[in-house]
């Protein structure tokens, strides 16, 4: 059994772990703007679709100029499992989102750190491009978002949401410029 001061020193504990945790994730959860909710359009990862003008995939690559967002290089860069992590993207040029689809397997491999890194990664890179980004799996259930606001000047305020195992309001995580 607990003495009563050992259950004080607890309680006081969770209490001011509390106290200090939820105005931050508050404020966190305020300073970028909702993730898009729309699911992911899986019938422009088929192999022979036609995709509209204002959709990039891992496959397109323009001859005439560069392709944005320009997101080869981050690929090649976070090179995970042989580069078998990555199954493609999709860039919505008009909504300025990237949605990356990542394999199942790979994907339960990594810990927190890693899934929180791979977004991290390709989330800067297409901040560069005021993209925000999602992670689904190849059963487009998602993953992970990285979002910013684009609105304020200087850096935007970003946030990382990472889903999978944490329960459907996920971890956020600020971006500290």
């Amino acid at each position: 059994m607990f003495s009563q001061l050992g259950l004080f020193k607890i309680c006081f504990i969770g209490i001011s772990s509390l106290l200090l945790i939820t105005p931050t994730a508050t404020a966190q959860r305020n300073s970028a703007p909702i993730p898009s909710l729309v699911p992911l359009e899986t019938e422009f990862l088929e192999p022979d679709t036609i995709l509209p003008p204002n959709i990039v995939t891992a496959n397109t690559i323009s001859q005439q100029n560069i392709t944005i967002p320009s997101l080869w290089w981050a690929e090649e860069q976070f090179d995970e499992f042989g580069g078998k992590l990555l199954v493609n993207w999709l860039a919505y040029q008009d909504k300025q989102r990237v949605d990356l689809v990542v394999s199942r397997q790979p994907w339960t491999l990594l810990n927190y750190l890693e899934r929180y890194s791979f977004i991290n990664h390709f989330g800067t890179v297409a901040r560069d491009y005021n993209y925000n980004v999602r992670v689904f799996n190849d059963r487009a259930e998602p993953l992970a978002t990285y979002t910013c606001d684009y609105t304020t000047s200087g850096l935007p305020s970003c946030e990382v949401l990472i889903f999978e195992g944490l329960g459907p309001a996920g971890l956020p995580v600020q971006r500290i410029p």
